[in-house]
């Protein structure tokens, strides 16, 4: 049965494998998650599971939230995000998903937000190399150079690597190990680091490439 479930990153820690070896890891308050909505093809064009995370004050919550809670009976929640499975079937609406879903050596991607950096040089950014530093080049040692456009095609191509904001984007981690699952306190703690900052939102969920 393909799983997934919405945290909390904690931080950053370490723990010792059976063999004493240090394994550095990332916590993670996962759930409790309740599934809100189910999607099915004949009503939406499409199969998906949506879960909710986080408890929200009514008065938070506005009209037509209010609504979508109402109508599946479901406590308001922070935050919504679907996951499209296999077997959405094996799904209800009002299921609570846990931390204990997952297990000690699951294969699992994690899904979070980057660290924003603000708007950062080609350098810092894309990681381009420096320019001459002797004569002729001017003090622009740290500039992206030239876009270097003739009468053809006399336009900068979309994607080229320049200034800009750095972070703030989806990033997805793939084939990370569950090293170690905390049932009682809702805590699972992933090998390795994942994106964004602590106390960001964080979605776990089987691996496509394990």
């Amino acid at each position: 049965m393909e799983k997934a479930i919405i945290g909390k990153k904690i931080g950053m820690t370490q723990v010792f494998d059976d063999k004493g070896r240090v394994v550095p890891v990332t916590v993670v308050e996962a759930g409790p998650c309740v599934v809100a909505q189910k999607k099915t093809v004949e009503n939406d064009g499409y199969a998906a599971v949506q879960i909710g995370f986080g408890d929200l004050k009514p008065k938070r919550v506005n009209k037509p939230l209010a609504g979508h809670f109402a109508k599946s009976d479901v406590a308001p929640k922070r935050t919504l995000r679907e996951f499209r499975f296999d077997n959405c079937d094996a799904y209800n609406v009002g299921d609570i998903i846990k931390a204990d879903a997952f297990a000690q050596g699951d294969r699992v991607d994690v899904i979070g937000t980057s660290k924003g950096k603000g708007y950062a040089g080609g350098i810092k950014r894309w990681h381009l190399h420096r320019l001459k530093e002797t004569h002729g080049t001017g003090p622009v040692a740290r500039h992206a150079g030239s876009n270097g456009s003739t009468s053809t095609p006399s336009r900068v191509f979309k994607g080229k690597k320049l200034p800009g904001h750095k972070g703030a984007v989806r990033v997805t981690v793939q084939n990370l190990q569950v090293v170690k699952v905390d049932a009682e306190n809702n805590l699972i703690a992933v090998k390795g680091a994942i994106p964004g900052p602590n106390g960001g939102t964080v979605m776990i969920r089987d691996s496509v490439k394990a």
